[in-house]
Parts: structure tokens; C-alpha cells; sequence
């Protein structure tokens, strides 16, 4: 198998309306912060990351924001290889919502654990008095989940990078030596 196959990998960053999935990916991507606010339909980014040594073609499809009654939509998680869930640090909701999010992906692919960094986002705010989450009960739910987890201002660019190679190790992680595709119909089987 051609070895530019093996380095595919698609990425999803997922979490509530507003806690910052747009700003983090067009930090990483393009390397700017984005002072306005547009809710996002849905965008696909690529950009090559190098991880331990070796040159990952990624796509990441940065989400509408999810709540707890829309239903999760099945290109959010078939032929997905990891996944960003994005809380802000400042909204305790959005936090919430994380748990919400990462069963139901687990829940539609029928597999124990996912390929996931969970994010709190705009630590940034923390300075000013508005956190609402604090940096320990991010660790226990991602403890809780066995995913990394990282804290990040897209703002500042303060761990922009370091989320999506967290991810790739994720990936790695999870992946059996035998590292394959997965298929366009199923989730997460490498």
C-alpha cells in the first residue's frame, strides 16, 4: 500500500456554538486570529503536519456548532480519523456538552473510545475573571475518556499546533500496526 495513503487523516473538531472551533482551526491553518464571529456551516481545511518525524496529509472539518438535541450527522464520524472536541473555558454549558458529544460518537460507531483531544478553548479569558471551567476538571474528563487533553488560546496562539499533533498521537495511539484507510462506510476502523 502506497505509503501517502497510510499519512491521510481526517479530523474533526466538534463541540457547542461558539467556544471557538473556527478560531482555532484558522489559527492553525492560516496562522491568524479571527476578530469577528461568523457562525460556520462547515468548512474542510488541509494542511500537512509533521509529527514525530513523518509528514501527515490532514484534512479537518471544522463543524457547525452541535447541541445537545441535534443529532449527530454520520460524516461527523464514518471515515473520520480523530477527533478536536472544543469546549471554552469560560462556558461551563459547552464543557458539559463534551460528554454529550464524545458518547454519541462512540455510541454511533459502536466502539469503547475514540481518537480524541479534548480542548479547553479561550484560556485567554481566564485572565479576566471569566472561567468558568477550571484546568483540573478537563484533565479528569479526559482521563475519564482516555483522551489528551490541552488547553488553548487561539487569540494569543498558545497551543494551536500542539492540539492537532496531540490528535495525530491519538490516532497513532488507537491504530493497530497494520495502519489502513478506513473504509468510506465505517467508523473509525484503521
Amino acid at each position: 500500500m502506497p505509503s501517502d495513503i497510510l499519512r491521510k487523516r481526517k479530523i474533526a473538531v466538534l463541540g457547542s456554538r461558539s467556544v471557538g472551533k473556527s478560531s482555532l482551526v484558522m489559527q492553525f491553518i492560516e496562522g491568524h486570529f479571527m476578530e469577528s464571529y461568523y457562525p460556520t456551516i462547515e468548512n474542510t481545511f488541509s494542511k500537512s503536519v509533521n509529527y514525530h518525524g513523518v509528514e501527515y496529509d490532514c484534512d479537518i472539518i471544522d463543524t457547525a456548532g452541535q447541541d445537545e438535541y441535534s443529532i449527530l450527522n454520520s460524516k461527523h464520524a464514518i471515515g473520520i480519523h480523530g477527533f478536536v472536541l472544543v469546549y471554552s473555558v469560560a462556558s461551563r454549558n459547552s464543557f458539559d456538552m463534551i460528554q454529550i458529544v464524545y458518547d454519541k460518537i462512540v455510541n454511533f460507531c459502536g466502539i469503547h473510545e475514540i481518537p480524541c483531544v479534548i480542548v479547553g478553548a479561550k484560556m485567554d479569558l481566564s485572565q479576566r475573571g471569566s472561567r468558568q471551567v477550571a484546568p483540573s476538571e478537563g484533565e479528569q474528563l479526559a482521563k475519564e475518556n482516555h483522551a489528551a487533553w490541552i488547553e488553548t488560546s487561539s487569540k494569543n496562539n498558545i497551543n494551536v499546533s500542539k492540539v492537532f499533533e496531540l490528535c495525530l498521537g491519538e490516532i497513532e495511539r488507537h491504530s493497530p500496526s497494520h495502519k489502513t484507510e478506513p473504509p468510506a462506510n465505517k467508523c473509525i476502523i484503521m
